[in-house]
């Protein structure tokens, strides 16, 4: 049975997940490399070190931007003399080529890892309503399935291979940033010829052009000019990056992809801090 959780990565998406891992009742230690006090959740136990979190977690969550960002971690936690920890849960977007390495180095200290990309943005890490893309042991996801519905509404077994989780969720970012930019060029043309913004949105999400776009992103987001989906356009720029890698790897067709990277590509120079919505701004621009 397990007994304690160590959670690494209290950013935007980190920060309320762990919140919410708390309702398990479980031990949870927490660490951030920056601003740890203050991110920390109310009721967990602070860890100063990589290396001191490792030595009182069975299970460790990480939560972190990139590839790099996670070997480094997982590197650390390796490197660590103290080691209470049996399984990684990495909850981050990283690739398939980045997961691969992770896996063998961790399987050669009797470590499992598990890829467990999440999806739902900052709102649903808040609302504990975020979907979890599992791959690798399926006995542990069942071990630990009423603790993960602390902090996810849906969690879906993709395979028993750590990366699957990983195309998967870079399938459904694609899907999202084509979502978004197809939206902002149809809307801009509506807008051209003298149509009203939320007017359009009503006929599209009761016809065939919905999409998430049309049903959350602009009426929320862009209509509204919040632009607060909290998910920036860096981070959609990479994974777009991870997606054509890994479609170029694959031999498949990347047209459409190509021309999405770009506009993203274009929005983080543009707007490096800024929320992927903010595309339709640059769409509008060009």
């Amino acid at each position: 049975m397990i007994n304690s959780y160590g959670f690494i990565g209290l950013g935007d998406m980190g920060k309320p997940m762990a919140a919410n891992l708390l309702k398990s009742s479980k031990k949870l230690t927490v660490y951030d490399i920056e601003d740890l006090d203050n991110k920390a959740p109310k009721g967990s136990l602070i860890a100063k070190s990589v290396d001191e979190l490792v030595s009182v977690s069975e299970i460790i969550f990480i939560s972190v931007p990139d590839g790099k960002a996670s070997s480094n971690v997982i590197q650390e936690i390796i490197n660590s003399n103290e080691k209470l920890v049996k399984h990684i849960i990495n909850l981050s977007t990283i690739g398939l080529q980045k997961t691969k390495p992770l896996m063998i180095a961790l399987n050669r200290k009797n470590i499992t890892y598990v890829d467990a990309p999440v999806s739902g943005g900052k709102a649903g890490a808040i609302n504990a309503t975020i979907t979890i893309m599992w791959s690798g042991s399926q006995k542990l996801l069942e071990e630990i399935r009423s603790d993960l519905n602390c902090f996810s509404k849906s969690i879906f077994f993709i395979g028993n291979e750590p990366g699957q989780g990983q195309i998967m969720k870079l399938v459904n970012n694609y899907l999202s940033a084509v979502a978004m930019t197809a939206t902002s060029e149809a809307i801009l043309l509506g807008l051209k010829n003298n149509l009203d913004m939320k007017t359009m949105l009503e006929v599209l999400n009761v016809s065939t052009g919905k999409n998430s776009a049309t049903l959350d992103k602009f009426p929320n987001r862009i209509l509204t000019e919040s632009y607060d989906a909290a998910f920036r356009i860096s981070l959609m720029n990479k994974d777009l990056e991870l997606y054509l890698s890994e479609a170029i790897s694959n031999d498949m067709p990347i047209k459409i992809a190509k021309v999405v990277k770009n506009y993203f590509q274009e929005g983080e120079k543009s707007l490096p801090l800024g929320d992927f919505t903010e595309i339709y701004k640059i769409i509008k621009k060009i």
